[in-house]
């Protein structure tokens, strides 16, 4: 019997740890980046660019060695994300009944069936779903699959602009969204205004999706009774680091109560 990765091509002999091991060994001399642009976006509230620059703070505090960093290409992630999820989604999710071809999978074909089922019952999809299966099938009965195929080759310059910066450090940091929980729209709201929420929060999480680096959100404070959250990058197969840190995030009183107990124990 093959492994079971085997079922799975998005898992290419993956590296695994003793993730728990990682826990409760600090953030004593971990090199953390501050990734300058994944703060100030036209939809980023202050507040929350404020609370997760503290976290980087406290974290220094704690033994952390913190570095402002910028990786211009993180600007451009939107541009290449948006061909792969649109024409992924519609060629892979809708027409391919949420498979594809071509790819070695364990197709359960009980749930292709099953999937192929939206066919009749599109208009209870949601208006993003509508969206991108609309303007994927558009691109590709006009321009094939070329844009997807471009955006992926571009984002492998992506990907060593992060790894750049990750081979000078151990994580990344930045906020997870560059807001904090908006209002659900209302029964009857137009259609921009539910797609416009349905995406505005991914400008800093959509880059990591296509470079496959590691990433986990850790709540780092609230405001207005409502939590902010970084987020914590990775080195390919690393998970065990992005853990350690989070790790110190969350233990005991949070930062600022671990960084208060440390400064004012006697060395």
């Amino acid at each position: 019997m093959p492994a079971p990765t085997a079922y799975d091509p998005r898992q290419y002999a993956p590296v695994v740890h003793p993730y728990t091991e990682s826990l409760g060994k600090g953030v004593d001399g971990l090199r953390i980046a501050v990734v300058q642009e994944g703060f100030g976006h036209p939809k980023s509230e202050r507040d929350v660019d404020e609370k997760v620059k503290k976290a980087a703070e406290l974290l220094g505090k704690l033994g952390a060695k913190i570095t402002e960093v910028s990786i211009p290409w993180h600007h451009l992630a939107g541009a290449l994300w948006l061909p792969i999820g649109v024409e992924g989604l519609t060629q892979t999710m809708m027409w391919g009944d949420g498979y594809g071809l071509s790819r070695p999978d364990l197709y359960v074909t009980s749930l292709m069936d099953f999937h192929r089922g939206w066919r009749q019952r599109a208009n209870e999809l949601s208006e993003t779903t509508k969206l991108f299966t609309l303007l994927g099938t558009y691109i590709h009965k006009n321009h094939g699959s070329r844009y997807y195929g471009k955006a992926m080759n571009i984002t492998r310059k992506l990907i060593e602009a992060y790894d750049a910066v990750l081979a000078q450090h151990d994580l990344l940091l930045m906020p997870t969204t560059p807001m904090k929980a908006q209002p659900m729209p209302k029964p009857g709201a137009a259609r921009e205004e539910t797609v416009e929420r349905a995406l505005e929060m991914i400008s800093n999480t959509a880059p990591f999706d296509i470079s496959h680096h590691p990433a986990m959100a850790v709540p780092c404070g609230m405001s207005h009774g409502l939590p902010v959250s970084m987020m914590l990058v990775g080195k390919h197969w690393d998970e065990p680091t992005i853990y350690r840190a989070a790790a110190r995030v969350r233990g005991r009183g949070g930062l600022e109560e671990d960084v208060a107990r440390r400064t004012s124990t006697p060395a």
